[in-house]
């Protein structure tokens, strides 16, 4: 089993939306990074667990737990011309974007930004490392169980 953590903001989708969503389920669909990309479409397995993190906002932070419930799969919207994630050099033959499924175990209080750079056994954790703008990241298990904690 794996750790992630999955960004998004909350503008586009939050996690009231993730909550609202048939079967508390999503596509994780719409990114386009490589390495992005490529932890979801090379790593990334079911029950593998989700931190929820809002970014982009007012109070960037950790606002659930979610859960990896479907493999990756080719990104529907790459396909859809005037979508703003469509692709023309990718093809129903040779997709160039994947997505997994999410499906939300809870939401918890907010675990702010602050909160996690106030925490020393967090130092590593990618998404507080200086020039990190990715929307996935892997979270060792140790930072995982810290995290767990501190949302109680």
């Amino acid at each position: 089993m794996r750790y992630w953590l999955m960004k998004s903001e909350p503008s586009e989708f939050s996690i009231d939306d993730l909550a609202a969503a048939p079967n508390q389920t999503v596509d994780w669909y719409g990114v386009r990074n490589y390495q992005a990309r490529n932890f979801m479409r090379d790593q990334m397995r079911v029950g593998d667990g989700v931190l929820f993190y809002h970014s982009s906002c007012a109070e960037p932070g950790i606002v659930g737990i979610a859960e990896v419930c479907r493999e990756a799969y080719p990104d529907r919207t790459q396909f859809i011309p005037g979508h703003k994630y469509f692709d023309p050099k990718a093809t129903p033959e040779n997709p160039r974007w994947f997505n997994v499924d999410v499906r939300l175990v809870r939401k918890t209080r907010l675990l702010s930004l602050k909160e996690l750079r106030a925490t020393p056994e967090l130092a590593n954790l990618r998404v507080l490392q200086r020039g990190n703008r990715l929307s996935i990241t892997p979270v060792d298990p140790r930072e995982w169980n810290c995290i767990i904690n501190l949302l109680g």
